[in-house]
């Protein structure tokens, strides 16, 4: 499937999201000779291909099921994880409050799952340039799989490099020429100094944190380097709505707290900030926080190693599933 360009009859190698009795859904990969078996029958995958994106197809047991390509939110909600995702309404915000615009060049970490990557590919388009970092493999192979399996293959303009931002942020790019940097890591003020340094002027930085106290230590870093515009913070909450005839009220359960988002803009060498009147901070974060920044201090689940090597396959095989799909359209091409 062209990720890029979603549209048209479903062919071999899309993914195709069905929707079946009492809205149960199944995401599939269609094959000439794929079917989806269930406890209410089966349904060919022959049977879809050809249809228009939307349609409706009934199995073998007389059930219906709507097929509808799925949407970058559709997929990263239900993609194989090694570690926690950061949700699509912090994505829609990342991208909107950090400009991430076509041709960009962005520097992100960590990647985690690789749901905020592909956001920020589908953001840059072809002609801009995505650095990844990540710390640790297992979770970088998680992230690179997804972005396989959703795109088709591996886009050209995304690179991921295991290890620490800090470390190795200046042998990678020139100084003053990233455009944005997206930072999803525990202590994004250890390394603001290498940001500072890859940021154009009037680039942005936006920093996505879990608690009040990270929230603040970061601010207080950005604040304190004068190298950028006071720092701006938000939370994103969504709550749906259940409507049907006079039965309009708002849903049981909410997507609330996920995450705060801090937001700068770097400054042109030398420039001093203009001053704004405030009151003095009453705390200060120094060298001598006896706090250690771990997740397990910071109330984050760990994602068992049992558990992530059966995700890692989960992604291995949905990435494999992509390969065989773009080498069938390519036999298919060739052959005609």
């Amino acid at each position: 499937m062209d990720a890029s360009r979603p549209r048209g009859p479903f062919r071999e190698g899309d993914r195709v999201q069905l929707t079946g009795p009492k809205g149960r859904m199944h995401t599939i990969t269609l094959r000439a000779d794929g079917k989806l078996h269930t406890h209410h029958g089966e349904l060919a995958h022959s049977a879809l291909i050809g249809q228009p994106d939307g349609s409706v197809v009934t199995n073998s047991g007389g059930h219906d099921y709507l097929a509808l390509r799925p949407l970058l939110r559709d997929f990263a909600m239900s993609m194989p994880r090694g570690a926690a995702i950061v949700y699509p309404k912090d994505s829609a915000q990342i991208v909107m409050q950090a400009d991430i615009f076509p041709g960009a060049v962005v520097v992100e970490a960590g990647v985690g799952s690789g749901a905020l990557s592909l956001a920020l590919l589908r953001a840059i388009g072809a002609e801009g340039r995505l650095t990844s970092f990540e710390r640790r493999e297992d979770f970088a192979e998680v992230a690179k799989a997804n972005a396989e399996t959703f795109f088709g293959k591996l886009p050209t303009n995304w690179r991921v490099t295991i290890g620490d931002l800090a470390e190795q942020l200046p042998a990678q790019v020139a100084t003053g020429s990233v455009d944005r940097v997206v930072l999803d890591m525990l202590a994004p003020w250890e390394c603001m100094g290498a940001v500072a340094d890859a940021l154009t002027p009037g680039g942005v930085v936006i920093c996505y944190v879990a608690t009040v106290t990270q929230l603040s230590r970061i601010a207080e870093c950005i604040r304190g380097m004068g190298l950028f515009t006071d720092p701006e913070a938000s939370e994103t909450m969504v709550r749906g709505w259940h409507v049907e005839g006079l039965a309009v009220r708002p849903d049981h359960r909410m997507v609330a707290h996920t995450g705060f988002l801090v937001t700068a803009r770097r400054l042109a060498p030398g420039a001093v900030l203009p001053d704004v009147r405030r009151r003095a901070s009453k705390t200060r974060y120094g060298d001598e926080d006896v706090e250690l920044w771990t997740p397990g201090a910071l109330g984050d689940r760990e994602i068992t190693d049992k558990n992530l090597r059966k995700r890692v396959r989960e992604a291995r095989r949905a990435a494999e599933g992509a390969r065989y799909a773009a080498a069938s359209r390519e036999d298919a091409a060739a052959s005609e």
